[in-house]
């Protein structure tokens, strides 16, 4: 720290810390180690709550494909690594053993990692403490061949801990989406996610309000509580239901849909305007 002889310091989100420690110094190692291996993508968008339920993960792979159709290279990267999801709403089955570099599998034009690609989780439950979490995330990281993209997209866990605390300690993000549903309780929710990204220097993109009545009543407290934008409202429709039980994309199969999912990726290339 300073007036320290020979200390060393370096950031770790919107901190300066002392990385003498040796744990300090291994995650600001890691950290510019996944620089290096993520050099060759632009964005680096989180989708994400504190509460589970929300649609987090209708979010990220229907915002993913919303910006694929507008002509970006995208990867989606499903950071929720005990209890991944993306590939039953993607159709995906297991991949095999991993092997290194771990290859992303390419879907529709828009790039995809999960564990569900390397471990049948369904019949085999993926029973991890927080250090196997944070190390596969690690690899999904520093150890996957996403080659070049505009926006990598991530579909984070629930809750205020372990994987999501890597992504924030390992990653230099452009930000959050945070998703909400109108009751309160998920706004209240919601908000911790906010503080928390904050908390540890990362940026507020804005509010999604998934399951919305057309009036983003969730959308606005998290937002006022937050002091960010809006990006937009996707109203809740039984559709979405069938689309990803049959492992299929609402963005490519119903125009409304799709425009609401648009206008929402307009909003969040233009920084949440």
């Amino acid at each position: 720290m300073p007036g320290e002889e020979g200390a060393a310091t370096a950031k770790i989100g919107n901190a300066t810390v002392n990385v003498t420690h040796p744990s300090i110094l291994n995650v600001v190692k890691q950290r510019q180690r996944v620089k290096q291996a993520l050099a060759g993508v632009k964005h680096r968008i989180g989708v994400y709550s504190a509460k589970g339920g929300v649609g987090k993960t209708t979010i990220a792979v229907n915002l993913a494909f919303a910006l694929k159709d507008m002509g970006y290279r995208v990867g989606l990267l499903d950071a929720d690594i005990d209890c991944p999801n993306l590939h039953l709403f993607l159709g995906i089955r297991q991949a095999g053993e991993p092997e290194y570099p771990l290859k992303p599998l390419e879907k529709d034009g828009v790039k995809v990692i999960s564990t569900a690609m390397f471990v049948d989780e369904a019949k085999r439950p993926i029973i991890w403490r927080g250090p196997m979490v944070a190390k596969m995330l690690g690899e999904f990281l520093e150890a996957t061949d996403w080659g070049e993209l505009d926006y990598l997209i991530l579909d984070c866990s629930p809750g205020t801990s372990d994987s999501n605390l890597s992504i924030m300690q390992l990653l230099e993000m452009d930000g959050f989406v945070i998703v909400t549903t109108p009751q309160q309780i998920a706004a209240v929710n919601a908000v911790r996610s906010g503080l928390m990204a904050r908390r540890l220097g990362v940026p507020i993109i804005g509010v999604v309000e998934n399951m919305s009545g057309g009036t983003p009543t969730g959308a606005n407290v998290v937002a006022g509580a937050l002091r960010c934008e809006v990006l937009g409202t996707v109203k809740a429709d039984k559709k979405f239901d069938e689309f990803s039980d049959s492992g299929r994309v609402a963005v490519a199969e119903d125009a409304e849909i799709k425009e609401e999912f648009i206008s929402i990726a307009k909003r969040l290339v233009n920084g949440g305007r």
